[in-house]
């Protein structure tokens, strides 16, 4: 457990970022309302409910009933039912603004969960999209998907006794089995370099339904000019990709963002990264989440820095105000 913010994530530092690191967006014409009140006091991080692996489901909605679990016919509902069956830790369960697939049968009063109608999965750290996915098949999904996919806790680039580089190693050692897939299912990885996760659950408290919009139009105006933002249906490998999810917790804390991280380009600069990969074009599609950065008490004018450095460079800009806490698999650390 890394007992510092420092141990966890690098801070920018003046004198290696510049003194850009210093100073919020200058430019930045959106602003929360007047009332937008939140708590300043409260120590953040370390106080996190540890999670070992992430299911965003798409729903095309931006906001919820106040428990998702409780969406009537929905695959959240279907998970919560079935949450005995996960194994190898905690799943976090999300609601998203992710668009179901298109479907050809009659919604009538279910809309987007009406029976019959399969909906899409996102599941991290595996950065894996699952297709197919309804109610009734969520204990195969959950057995022969979730369950042997890689965690938060697994180390990235540790060695097998053989010296070859495993990938994937369950907190046991034992390396996890190729999924046996359940019928109607299919899996392809996902082609975001980065995924920011903001939370939009009015249902929850008003000021995630306020922030979530405010901050998604800032970060795309910082992204676009460098050819990074992705649309759901942008299938361009890399960029990164802006998604609205349910209650994470934490909402005096608005607004809450999960920055997650495919486990190459730490480091590197915004110029190293853009001549690596050109115009843009990030590579690293099929490479597992390396690290997921939580921050909270996020504004629009602090968009321009932490597109910088933090989804681009793996830094935290203001670390004592804003970092709730995350983890590094390369390094194998965690906040909890």
């Amino acid at each position: 457990t890394a007992t510092t913010t420092s141990a966890l994530f690098p801070p920018t530092d003046p004198a290696i970022d510049g003194d850009e690191c210093l100073h919020d967006c200058a430019s930045c014409s959106i602003h929360y309302p007047r009332k937008f009140a939140i708590d300043e006091d409260d120590k953040l991080y370390g106080e996190i409910k540890g999670w070992n692996r992430h299911l965003l489901v798409a729903t095309g909605k931006t906001d919820w009933v106040r428990d998702v679990e409780e969406e009537k016919g929905s695959v959240m509902e279907a998970v919560g039912k079935h949450a005995g069956l996960v194994e190898g830790g905690r799943l976090m369960l999300s609601a998203s603004n992710i668009p179901p697939p298109e479907w050809d049968g009659e919604e009538g009063e279910g809309g987007v969960y009406a029976k019959g109608r399969p909906t899409r999965c996102l599941l991290l750290p595996a950065f894996q999209w699952v297709e197919g996915v309804l109610p009734e098949n969520v204990p195969e999904v959950i057995k022969g998907v979730v369950n042997p996919a890689a965690t938060n806790l697994d180390r990235l680039g540790a060695s097998s006794a053989s010296g070859e580089e495993v990938r994937g190693q369950n907190p046991s050692g034992q390396v996890s089995a190729a999924p046996t897939l359940p019928p109607g299912i299919t899996l392809h990885a996902c082609p975001h370099k980065y995924l920011i996760l903001l939370c939009s659950q009015a249902t929850r408290d008003a000021r995630c339904g306020q922030s979530a919009p405010l901050l998604r139009k800032e970060l795309e105006r910082h992204l676009r000019p460098l050819g990074l933002f992705r649309d759901f249906d942008d299938t361009r490998p890399g960029g990164v990709g802006i998604y609205f999810i349910s209650h994470v917790g934490g909402h005096k804390y608005s607004a809450n963002m999960m920055v997650y991280r495919r486990d190459d380009g730490v480091g590197r600069s915004v110029e190293e990264q853009m001549q690596a990969n050109g115009d843009g074009q990030q590579d690293g599609q099929g490479q597992q989440v390396g690290q997921c950065i939580w921050l909270a008490r996020v504004r629009p004018e602090d968009c321009e820095n932490i597109v910088r450095f933090t989804v681009l460079q793996g830094k935290v800009v203001k670390p004592e105000r804003q970092l709730r806490g995350g983890f590094d698999r390369g390094r194998g650390v965690v906040s909890w």
